[in-house]
């Protein structure tokens, strides 16, 4: 019997998650060297079928483990802000698994510890990013949660799991950024990856950009209720003076952010909507309704007696709220496209409302992730250690100081 192409379309889809997982051997999605199975041959019955599928790589690690044999399992920095190189890894390859814990008594390290990752050779990173605002937290303090590509479990683990394949080398670096001078004493980390025995096709390489704007720049100060005409009448039709998460040339797919709120106003932040722009078009693309709707809740994620409802899911979450619509409100979120990324071939810009047509001027921390072809754009400077550290604002508006004149 011949498989007709829904069949063959759904087998090549499995094949090139398995590839991109590291299930299969790498090769062209969809020949006999990738599935290495007949056309006829039985399709998995579900995703974890995929676990009795046999692998073809090698599976390997880089760790702080102690050389010696004995227990002092981390690494020193040679120098306060001299970068550590966690991981020098040769190609083919991919990463698997990344834990991070630090061992630092003040927590701003989460805010001036930063992370690169560099693929390839590469002179510029494809990952630069403060490492609590990589791993989701970005104010600065610690919670435990958990979601399908990240998660925080006690006692200050930092977990990922992207895939990030790389076909010559992988060079990941922390580098200690304190304005203060404030001492790392080590770093543990574990970073898991499989070597291949060619690269892998048709993938793109892995990249994370935080961007931050504190405060951002609402357009009026002069404003008490977010709900009022002068506010809610204005129109925002082309993104002017969103905030942007991040933006790419080349080709790829956007999979997903985190976002880090401190509120310099009192009232709900979140009246912004994303606004997403693709390949050059001068309109979104996509267009949503609210900051909580693009992180898949409503209503200020108030539940029973207006209480917020921290939430942390697979693909969305709010899992850390604290003094909510107050000045010195407190939220970290985040949103996987799992369902699908969202592809681009020339160019995408991610951008966000910071309140309805941007009127507020709270503070936002934000990491895009994204996959694409190499060389990718330059990113924007990255804001010195002191100016990430969050702090509040005299902007005007409910409940804050007025701006000095």
């Amino acid at each position: 019997m011949t498989p007709d192409k829904k069949v063959l379309g759904r087998r090549n889809l499995l094949a090139s998650a398995a590839i991109t997982a590291g299930l299969l051997r790498p090769g062209r999605v969809g020949s006999a060297s990738a599935a290495e199975a007949p056309a006829e041959g039985p399709t998995l019955v579900s995703d974890f079928g995929s676990l009795a599928v046999l692998r073809d790589y090698e599976a390997r690690r880089a760790s702080s483990y102690d050389r010696s044999g004995a227990n002092a399992d981390y690494v020193v920095p040679s120098t306060p802000d001299a970068p550590v190189r966690i991981a020098e890894l040769s190609g083919p390859g991919q990463i698997t698994h990344i834990w991070i814990a630090v061992n630092c008594d003040d927590p701003l390290h989460l805010k001036t510890v930063v992370l690169r990752m560099y693929w390839d050779g590469e002179t510029e990173p494809s990952v630069e990013t403060p490492l609590g605002d990589f791993f989701g937290l970005g104010l600065a303090e610690f919670f435990t949660y958990q979601s399908a590509l990240t998660n925080v479990a006690p006692w200050r683990g930092l977990n990922c799991y992207f895939p990030m394949p790389f076909a010559k080398s992988a060079l990941l670096t922390l580098t200690n950024e304190s304005p203060a001078s404030v001492k790392v004493d080590n770093y543990y980390f574990n970073i898991d990856y499989v070597a291949f025995k060619r690269p892998l096709e048709g993938v793109g390489y892995f990249h994370a950009q935080y961007r931050q704007q504190a405060p951002c720049h609402g357009w009026t100060d002069n404003w008490k209720s977010n709900m009022e005409p002068a506010v809610n009448g204005k129109t925002n039709l082309e993104g002017k003076d969103n905030y942007v998460i991040m933006e790419a040339a080349g080709r790829g797919h956007y999979v997903g952010v985190t976002q880090a709120v401190l509120q310099n106003q009192d009232e709900w932040f979140g009246e912004g909507d994303e606004m997403i722009f693709i390949d050059g078009s001068p309109l979104p693309v996509i267009n949503g309704t609210g900051t909580e709707d693009y992180y898949n809740g409503s209503w200020d994620y108030k539940g029973p007696n207006a209480n917020v409802q921290p939430y942390s899911y697979p693909q969305i979450g709010a899992p850390f709220m604290a003094n909510a619509e107050k000045v010195g409100g407190r939220y970290c979120m985040y949103r996987w496209h799992l369902e699908g990324p969202l592809a681009f071939t020339r160019s995408i810009r991610v951008t966000i409302e910071h309140g309805h047509a941007n009127h507020r001027s709270d503070n936002f921390y934000t990491v895009g992730y994204w996959y694409q072809t190499e060389p990718h754009a330059k990113f924007p400077f990255l804001a010195k250690a002191e100016d990430r550290i969050p702090r509040l604002f005299a902007v005007g508006g409910p409940g804050a100081a007025p701006p000095a004149r």
